[in-house]
């Protein structure tokens, strides 16, 4: 009876041993599983692709403007005249604005008045020491050289009333196109610093980017651009390099060079471009047709070179590169067009 009783509780621990080695089995053959599962699904695959492939330089910037001016008054005053409209296109020379003339040709023919007062004392001065160029006193110079300072003052007050009284209206320097006008209203008071007419000449537009010393050697005039505006990612805008600078640009942390991309495309009442939109500029360095070529990410390299994994990842390919692209790369080997490629 003891006998029996023993036997089955052996029986039973080895039956419940029995149970957790193949439970135990499961879970690692589900773990290795879903492990070759995961590894098999990670893999990337790619075919050798045959066309052109380009070097490309991508460089930001913004949109500018060679003829573009925020015309202000040269003194304060009250606003007398308006004669164009935000949009209009007006032509050099036209008078676009004024202000209040009534106090600055007052000031000016006092300063006028003035001038010719100490014209006249400066002649009589010199008439009277006219015959003691060699016998001048002390006293007498300093009559003479005080009369001669006076009409100096005099004159440059004169110049400043003067150039006052004329920039009373503001003239177009340039034919363009009126984007904002500072106050529009007759009898309003301005300041000085109020900027009152801006004038753009929409044919002067151009991109302009910057590029470092080692990239600045591999742009030239002429060359063609393709720049893309934030405003309008889905739209690529042609331009060819109008200007490349030869000194560093001022007010940088670093030496960079100016670049300036005349856009051949867009019209900017078409509100295709507008000033101080940024985007960037993609300069084509180098290009080659009928390329062999692959996705960037599965060109590899170790300490003997740049290899590729065809086929499988134990099958490891070296070869040669020829030009790297922004997304592709080309590459030169025992390779042909459709070889498929892992990574």
């Amino acid at each position: 009876m003891f006998g029996k009783a023993l036997h089955f509780v052996k029986s039973k621990a080895t039956k419940r041993r029995v149970i957790f080695v193949v439970v135990l089995l499961l879970v690692a053959g589900g773990i290795a599983f879903s492990v070759i599962r995961k590894n098999a699904a990670s893999v990337e695959t790619t075919t050798v692709q045959k066309g052109t492939i380009k070097e490309e330089l991508i460089l930001s910037g913004e949109v500018k403007a060679e003829k573009y001016v925020q015309m202000t008054f040269p003194v304060g005053g009250k606003i007398a005249w308006v004669g164009v409209a935000e949009g209009d296109t007006v032509r050099k020379g036209q008078a676009l604005s004024s202000i209040d003339s009534t106090t600055l040709d007052a000031a000016y023919q006092q300063a006028r008045a003035t001038l010719r007062k100490y014209e006249a004392t400066v002649d009589y001065v010199h008439d009277s020491l006219k015959d003691k160029a060699t016998t001048e006193t002390y006293s007498e110079r300093d009559t003479r050289t005080t009369a001669e300072v006076n009409k100096d003052y005099a004159y440059d007050a004169f110049r400043a009333a003067e150039y006052n009284l004329k920039n009373a209206m503001l003239y177009a320097p340039f034919a363009g196109v009126v984007t904002q006008i500072g106050q529009t209203s007759p009898g309003v008071n301005i300041m000085v610093t109020e900027t009152q007419i801006e004038l753009l000449d929409p044919a002067t537009i151009y991109f302009e980017v910057t590029a470092d010393q080692d990239e600045i050697v591999n742009i030239k005039n002429g060359d063609q651009v393709a720049v893309v505006l934030d405003s309008f990612s889905d739209k690529e805008l042609k331009g060819l390099v109008s200007y490349v600078g030869f000194t560093p640009k001022e007010g940088e942390s670093s030496t960079v060079y100016e670049i300036k991309i005349k856009l051949t495309e867009g019209e900017y009442e078409g509100l295709n471009y507008k000033l101080g939109m940024t985007g960037d500029a993609k300069f084509v360095l180098s290009q080659k047709d009928d390329a062999l070529y692959v996705p960037n990410n599965f060109v590899n390299s170790d300490k003997n070179g740049k290899y590729v994994y065809l086929g499988n990842k134990k099958n490891k390919l070296y070869i040669k590169v020829g030009i790297e692209g922004e997304e592709n790369t080309e590459i030169v080997g025992d390779v042909k067009e459709g070889d498929k490629l892992v990574d």
